[in-house]
C-alpha cells in the first residue's frame, strides 16, 4: 500500500485529500500542519509520494522540500495559493517533481498521483539489470541510478526520466511539448519553462561545464538531443 504525507496548514483540505485518498483510492496517508512536523515525520517513516504547500508555518515549502531531496528522490508535488510563474519555477529548481495551483481539480491530482506510481512501478518491475554507458557516466536503469566518473550522481525522478529518454534514444532530437507528452503524460498548460528548468537541473548535474555541454545537446528552434560523441 502506498503511503503519501501530505503536508499543509489547512485542516480542512488534508481533510479532504485524506477521504479521497484512503477512502477512494486506497492509500496510506499521513499529515504534517508545518514544516518542522513534516520533516520529522519524513525522517521517520518511508513515504511513496509527498503533497507539500509552499505557504507553511515555522519552514517554509520550499525549504522543506529542499531539506528532504537532500536525502530522498522520493515524488513530490507541490501546492500553492499562488497564481505566480516565479514560485512555481522555484519549486522545481528546490527539487519538485510537480505542482498544482490551489484550487485544484482532485480527479487532476489524482490521474498525476497515478501517473508518478505508474512510472516508479514500471521501474521495479525490471528484471534484469540494464547498464548504459555514455563516456564517463554510467546509467542503471533497474535502480535508476547514475555515476559519472565512478561517483554517485542524485536525480530526482523527473530528471532521471529525462535523461533515460535522453540516452536510449541518442541523436533523437525532442522538441519541448514532445518532452511534456512523454515526461509528464498530461497537459501541462502550455507552461514549456518547466522542460527548460529540468534540463538545466540535469545539466548541473551531468555535465562537468553545463555551459558547454557534452551529453545533453540543444539544437537552437528545434529542441533537445543526447549525444556522446
Amino acid at each position: 500500500m502506498k503511503r503519501i504525507l501530505i503536508v499543509d496548514d489547512e485542516p480542512s483540505l488534508i481533510k479532504g485529500l485524506r477521504f479521497n485518498l484512503e477512502q477512494q483510492d486506497g492509500y496510506m496517508v499521513d499529515e504534517a500542519l508545518d514544516g518542522e512536523q513534516a520533516l520529522d515525520k519524513f525522517s521517520e517513516g518511508q513515504y511513496d509520494l509527498v503533497l507539500l504547500d509552499l505557504m507553511l508555518p515555522k519552514i517554509d515549502g520550499m525549504e522543506v522540500c529542499q531539506r528532504i531531496r537532500s536525502m530522498s528522490n522520493v515524488p513530490i508535488i507541490m501546492l500553492t495559493a499562488k497564481d505566480d510563474d516565479m514560485d512555481k519555477i522555484m519549486g522545481l529548481e528546490y527539487g519538485a517533481d510537480d505542482y498544482l495551483t490551489k484550487p485544484f481539480n482532485m480527479l487532476e491530482l489524482k490521474a498525476r498521483i497515478k501517473t508518478i506510481f505508474r512510472r516508479v512501478e514500471g521501474a521495479e518491475k525490471t528484471r534484469e539489470p540494464q547498464v548504459l554507458r555514455a563516456k564517463n557516466m554510467t546509467v542503471n536503469l533497474e535502480n535508476r541510478s547514475v555515476e559519472i566518473d565512478g561517483a554517485d550522481v542524485p536525480l530526482t525522478a523527473k530528471e532521471f526520466d529525462l535523461l533515460q529518454l535522453f540516452i536510449t534514444n541518442k541523436g533523437k532530437v525532442f522538441d519541448r511539448e514532445k518532452l511534456l507528452e512523454l515526461i509528464w503524460k498530461y497537459e501541462y498548460l502550455g507552461d514549456l519553462r518547466t522542460v527548460d528548468v529540468h534540463i538545466r537541473r540535469l545539466r548541473e548535474k551531468i555535465e562537468h561545464n553545463p555551459a558547454k555541454p557534452e551529453f545533453i545537446m540543444t539544437k537552437w528552434g528545434v529542441g533537445y538531443y543526447f549525444s556522446d560523441k
